[in-house]
């Protein structure tokens, strides 16, 4: 993998989100819940208009019920507690009724979310995750998304509950007395500036605590990945000094966002408190010179206490909402990311084979390439491959045979060019339609969890057990898979561990040749084979890519044997091409290269 130089955006962990691409996503997730967000927005709405009418029976019982009670009228007094009953049976039904209509949008909002974060990950091309980590999908994924859970289960109540106190507060406070009212929304304003503040400085410091969590996954999963490696080198105190670092800054970002709290909620209780204490002395003062009734007073200061008791908790939902932000500022960024090697947008499909064989031309023709943070690995390049050819591509370590076969299995598209297949560019074919005619298998080998048949018909899910059986026969794989505690139903576990490397690399050939394509690519496909199972999966390999195109890159010159053509490369250019008996008994590179490896054997 190229690296990543220090301003990089994906080393960063910063991919840019377009403008207003993260308000896009919020609304393209809701949109298909706009009635139960407005069902839930009603009950909210009614609930919290049965929590405000408290305040105002209180007024009625003090100034009228009370003084109608001592008259010997009861009915007054009798309405206000049955109010009070029905109100508190109101609010507390139709805060059931929120809490869960909000629980079923959430769950829908971050099943979709993550729905599209998995598969846009996968649609994404292979330059995007070489440099782009899984750590850091996995946390867009994980942690990011359980940020906007807590705030869609949690901080949005909130926010609506100190939104409409604060819209009915005011009203009925207004109502009650203008003065009274009039002072109370005023002491709003320096609250108001305060929030501002507040979400200017901690949106940057959730930023920075969103992207060192996402190194701390990084770290955390790269090290279990490797963790043999990491044995063998002695790493683990490496890493732990490297794992700590990591953790200390995310400790850093932590506790930042908790210092920026703090000094929210010492600034907004002491508006608050210096608020309440004003109105009461003023209102007492005008209660005694008997321009105020003790009722109106009485609920005022109890509207006073639920506008501004709610404000601690407007700062947790500013705190939810600033981590969220920040989340999904980062997957908004992720999901803006097109694919490098897209669909086609009039796409073509694949002549008829000729003459009835499976194999297909290939053509390069005037390609260029070079890596997005590295410069040109193929220069310009023309190469054709007959249909139905076994070409063997050798050369040193960089000289460009893995991109020249990257370019053919269309990971990656040219810098400038084509790449044909029967005279179709690759450009042109939908992605369904290109993985049918070419498969690649590389050195890794890569088992899924499942048993050995799953894995086998990835390529051909709809493929029988007879099918399957008989490519793992052709490939001898069948032996040792017929030796496994449940034959071809044996789960190979996480990654395949379950068997060995070279068992892994047999597997994967068995299913390229269950997928049946034109054109077969192996990047060092044999490398994990020892001498025996090589030697058997050439024999196979003979017969099977026998009318089909195949590209074999090796470093191994055994594999060169079942080739009908070498092709020699340096630096991203074909320095000799003949027939393999030729080309060794030339005076070349690859003659000096055959040599050295009769000479390694002995």
């Amino acid at each position: 993998m190229t690296a990543t130089s220090p301003g990089d955006p994906f080393e960063q962990d910063l991919l840019p989100s377009p403008p207003g691409a993260t308000a896009a996503l919020l609304r393209s997730l809701l949109a298909p819940m706009r009635a139960r967000v407005a069902l839930t927005t009603t009950v909210l709405l009614l609930q919290q208009a049965a929590v405000q009418v408290g305040p105002l029976l209180v007024a009625y019982a003090i100034d009228r019920a009370v003084p109608a009670f001592r008259d010997h009228r009861y009915g007054p007094l009798i309405a206000v507690g049955a109010g009070c009953l029905l109100c508190a049976l109101l609010s507390g039904g139709l805060q059931m009724a929120f809490v869960r209509q909000t629980a079923r949008v959430s769950q829908d909002v971050l099943l979709d979310l993550r729905g599209r974060i998995f598969r846009h990950a996968q649609a994404l091309s292979i330059d995007f995750h070489e440099r782009y980590t899984s750590g850091r999908l996995i946390s867009r994924s994980t942690t990011d998304v359980e940020s906007l859970r807590e705030l869609m289960e949690d901080g949005l109540q909130e926010l609506v509950t100190v939104v409409l106190s604060f819209v009915y507060i005011s009203a009925m406070l207004l109502w009650l007395d203008l003065g009274l009212g009039a002072v109370a929304v005023g002491s709003f304003v320096p609250l108001y500036f305060l929030i501002r503040l507040y979400q200017r400085r901690a949106g940057r410091v959730f930023r920075a605590r969103s992207t060192a969590i996402a190194a701390v996954i990084v770290k955390f999963v790269e090290t279990m990945n490797g963790i043999r490696p990491v044995r063998a080198f002695r790493r683990e105190a490496a890493n732990d000094a490297a794992f700590a670092a990591l953790n200390r800054a995310h400790e850093r970002t932590n506790g930042d966002s908790l210092l920026e709290m703090a000094r929210y909620v010492v600034g907004s209780r002491l508006v608050a408190n210096t608020a309440v204490a004003g109105i009461v002395l003023w209102g007492a003062y005008r209660v005694a010179d008997g321009s105020l009734e003790l009722g109106v007073l009485a609920a005022a200061v109890l509207y006073l206490r639920r506008l501004y008791d709610p404000i601690d908790r407007l700062g947790m939902f500013l705190n939810s909402y600033q981590s969220a932000a920040a989340s999904l500022e980062k997957i908004a960024g992720l999901l803006a990311r097109t694919p490098s090697v897209p669909e086609p947008v009039t796409p073509r499909e694949l002549p008829p084979p000729r003459d009835g064989f499976p194999g297909r031309e290939v053509t390069f023709d005037g390609v260029r390439f070079a890596y997005g943070t590295g410069g040109e690995v193929l220069p310009r390049f023309d190469l054709t491959l007959p249909a139905g050819q076994t070409v063997a591509v050798v050369g040193s370590t960089g000289a460009g045979k893995s991109t020249l076969a990257k370019l053919l299995a269309r990971f990656y598209d040219p810098t400038e060019g084509r790449v044909l297949l029967d005279g179709v560019d690759l450009r042109d074919l939908p992605t369904a339609e290109l993985r049918r005619g070419v498969v690649m298998v590389t050195q890794e080998a890569f088992l899924f969890s499942g048993t050995v048949a799953d894995n086998i018909a990835i390529g051909r899910p709809d493929a029988s057990r007879a099918e399957i059986e008989r490519a793992a026969k052709v490939i001898g794989a069948h032996e040792f898979i017929s030796t496994l505690p449940d034959g071809y139903d044996t789960d190979v576990r996480k990654r395949g561990g379950r068997i060995s490397a070279g068992q892994r690399q047999l597997v994967a050939f068995a299913r390229a040749l269950l997928a049946d394509p034109a054109v077969l690519i192996l990047d060092e496909a044999t490398s994990s084979l020892d001498i025996p199972g090589e030697r058997a999966v050439q024999r196979a390999m003979s017969t099977v890519l026998r009318g089909r195109t195949a590209v074999v890159v090796a470093h191994r010159l055994s594999t060169v044997e079942i080739a009908d053509r070498v092709l020699v490369m340096a630096d991203g250019r074909v320095v000799e091409d003949g027939r393999p008996a030729e080309l060794v008994a030339g005076a070349g590179r690859f003659a000096d290269l055959h040599k050295a490896w009769r000479d390694s054997l002995v």
